[in-house]
């Protein structure tokens, strides 16, 4: 695997399912709905991850590089996973019909940027979910105001040194 396809390269198997699998995991319980697209998936974090703990879901694994997306299919049928789509596109551009009930995203953008550029992907009851490090107060404090925090999340993620949070994003009623 060619470390430029890694977003943050790590050798040691150990910390590799610490710092990838068990960090993409660990946001599961709180996804809710069954289509969601992982924006700017990178090596299918976390989407790939989620996709096999939530086999009854479905997963776009959107990103603009087209050796990532060859990487992504290699990987879809290395472990038979019917359940994930990988997809070469950038997000402003991707249509989003029928539209998803989750935009997820790991180590992509502000949250203003990921609403800004990710606006046309949830469904009237979809949601953004953000896995962040540190709580992004600067973050919150400049999501525009069509736009509100549902919830913050702490997570728990076994064996990792670092704070991690999961902030869940949706779009106010007009």
């Amino acid at each position: 695997m060619e470390q430029s396809v890694q977003p943050d390269f790590v050798r040691d198997p150990n910390e590799m399912l610490v710092r990838h699998i068990l960090d993409s995991i660990v946001v599961a319980p709180y996804l809710q709905g069954e289509r969601f697209i992982d924006v700017g998936t990178g090596p299918g974090l976390p989407g790939i991850p989620l996709s096999i703990v939530r086999p009854e879901a479905h997963f776009t694994l959107l990103d603009s590089l087209g050796k990532r997306v060859r990487f992504l299919r290699q990987v879809q049928h290395e472990l038979k996973l019917e359940n994930i789509e990988p997809v070469q596109s950038r997000v402003e551009e991707f249509p989003s019909e029928p539209p998803f009930d989750g935009v997820i995203s790991r180590a992509f953008a502000s949250l203003n940027d990921m609403v800004s550029w990710c606006h046309h992907l949830p469904g009237e009851q979809g949601r953004f979910y953000a896995l962040k490090g540190q709580m992004p107060e600067d973050e919150i404090a400049l999501l525009p105001e069509e736009y509100q925090v549902e919830s913050v999340v702490k997570l728990q993620v076994p064996a990792l040194d670092g704070e991690r949070h999961l902030v869940v994003i949706k779009a106010n009623k007009i």
